[in-house]
C-alpha cells in the first residue's frame, strides 16, 4: 500500500514538471510571438505615419492654393466694388452738373440783359438813382448766388484763342493785338465748377498788317500782267 502511495507521488511530480516544462515552452513561444506582432504594429504605425504626413502636405498644398485663389477673388472684387463706387460717384456729380448747368443756363440771359442794362442806364434824377440803386441791388444778388454755385466768368480779352472756351464771331486786323488774340468780349462766358458753362462768343485779330502785307503782292502782280501785256504789244 505504501509503495503503492509513493508510486502515484512520483507520478505526480513527473507530472508536474512536464507542465512546467510545457508552460514555460508556451511563455517562451508567446514572447517571441509578442515581438513579432509589436515588430509588425511599429512598421505599420511608421507606414501609416509616413502616409499620413504625405496626405497632410498634399492637403496643406492644397489649401494654400485655394487661399491664393480666394485672396485673388477677394483683391478683385474689392478692386472692382471700388471702382463701382468711384464711377457711382463720378457720374452722380456729372448728374448733378448738368441739372445744375441746365438752370444756371436759363438764368445767364438774365444776367446778360442786367449789364447791358446797367451799361446804359445813366440816372440823373434822384428818383433815376433810387432805382438805380435798387437794381444794382438786386444784380449784385444775382451774382452772388451765382457764386455760391460755383459759377465763374471768363477773362477773355487779351488771352490766346481757345476753341473750347470761346467761339470766334468776328476776326479783323489789329495793330495793338498779335494773331489769334482776343480783342473784345461780345457775350461772356462761364465756368462751372473748372467746366465750361457757356462759351464765350469773342473777336479775334488776324494779327498787324494783314492787309498792308498782301497790297504789295498785288501791286506786283498788276505790274507783271501789265508788262506782259505791253510784251505782246510790241511784238505785235
Amino acid at each position: 500500500m505504501i509503495e503503492k502511495q509513493s508510486d502515484n507521488e512520483e507520478k505526480n511530480v513527473s507530472e508536474e514538471d512536464n507542465i512546467n516544462e510545457d508552460s514555460s515552452s508556451i511563455k517562451v513561444e508567446n514572447s517571441e510571438d509578442k515581438e513579432l506582432i509589436e515588430e509588425s504594429n511599429q512598421k505599420i504605425n511608421a507606414e501609416d505615419l509616413k502616409n499620413t504626413i504625405s496626405n497632410n502636405d498634399a492637403r496643406l498644398q492644397q489649401l494654400e492654393e485655394e487661399h491664393e485663389t480666394l485672396k485673388s477673388q477677394y483683391v478683385r472684387i474689392a478692386a472692382d466694388f471700388d471702382n463701382f463706387r468711384k464711377r457711382q460717384s463720378r457720374d452722380q456729380d456729372d448728374l448733378k452738373i448738368q441739372l445744375v448747368s441746365k438752370a444756371l443756363t436759363a438764368i445767364l440771359p438774365i444776367v446778360d440783359n442786367f449789364e447791358r442794362a446797367r451799361q446804359q442806364l445813366k440816372p440823373e434824377s434822384e428818383e433815376a438813382q433810387t432805382l438805380h440803386r435798387s437794381y444794382q441791388g438786386l444784380y449784385k444778388q444775382l451774382v452772388e448766388v451765382l457764386k455760391q454755385q460755383g459759377v465763374a466768368p471768363m477773362r477773355v480779352v487779351g488771352q490766346q484763342f481757345d476753341p473750347n472756351l470761346h467761339e470766334a464771331v468776328l476776326r479783323e486786323p489789329s495793330d495793338e493785338f498779335n494773331e489769334d488774340i482776343i480783342t473784345e468780349e461780345l457775350q461772356r462766358g462761364y465756368h462751372l465748377e473748372g467746366k465750361v458753362l457757356r462759351h464765350a462768343l469773342v473777336k479775334v485779330s488776324m494779327g498787324p498788317g494783314k492787309q498792308n502785307s498782301q497790297e504789295p503782292e498785288e501791286k506786283d502782280k498788276v505790274e507783271e500782267d501789265i508788262d506782259s501785256e505791253n510784251t505782246i504789244s510790241e511784238d505785235n
